[in-house]
């Protein structure tokens, strides 16, 4: 099943229960691989593409959710926290730090980077690896502890 198949079920399934943070956060979904269909590149919607797409649907709504944390909007906060929960359920299980840790040493060693000057070489293929598996930015954060030790 696909992963559009799964989102039409489950947004009949959301209407039925009438779930409003899920129609959101599935419409949201919907509404990103409908984009990257016609957005003219010609690209097929791959599992790969899936799964950036979730992603970038993830990001977006975590930068939301810290500019309303900051500015003391529990109410819009929520909503977006809900949507989150929603959109992640479509994601791969993410890796624990510990799992992320040992794969960045892993790919640290198979690269052979020793300082900060190698830190493009180890995320591209980090990012590459470990993709739907890890937020970038945790990523980043690993790899900068591990090259700076």
């Amino acid at each position: 099943m696909t992963l559009e198949e799964k989102i039409m079920e489950d947004l009949k399934e959301a209407m039925k229960s009438k779930n409003q943070a899920a129609l959101r956060g599935i419409r949201a979904v919907k509404a990103a691989i409908l984009l990257a269909k016609t957005d003219g590149s010609g690209q097929d919607i791959t599992p790969e593409r899936e799964i950036a797409i979730l992603q970038k649907l993830v990001k977006q709504r975590r930068e939301s959710l810290d500019i309303f944390e900051k500015q003391n909007r529990e109410d819009l906060a929520v909503i977006e926290r809900e949507e989150i929960e929603v959109i992640e359920k479509y994601l791969p299980k993410q890796l624990s730090e510990e799992e992320l840790e040992a794969t960045v040493r892993q790919i640290i060693a198979q690269t052979g980077a020793a300082s900060m000057k190698d830190m493009g070489m180890v995320m591209g293929t980090a990012s590459k690896q470990l993709a739907g598996k890890a937020d970038g930015r945790m990523i980043s954060e690993i790899v900068k502890k591990l090259l700076s030790a």
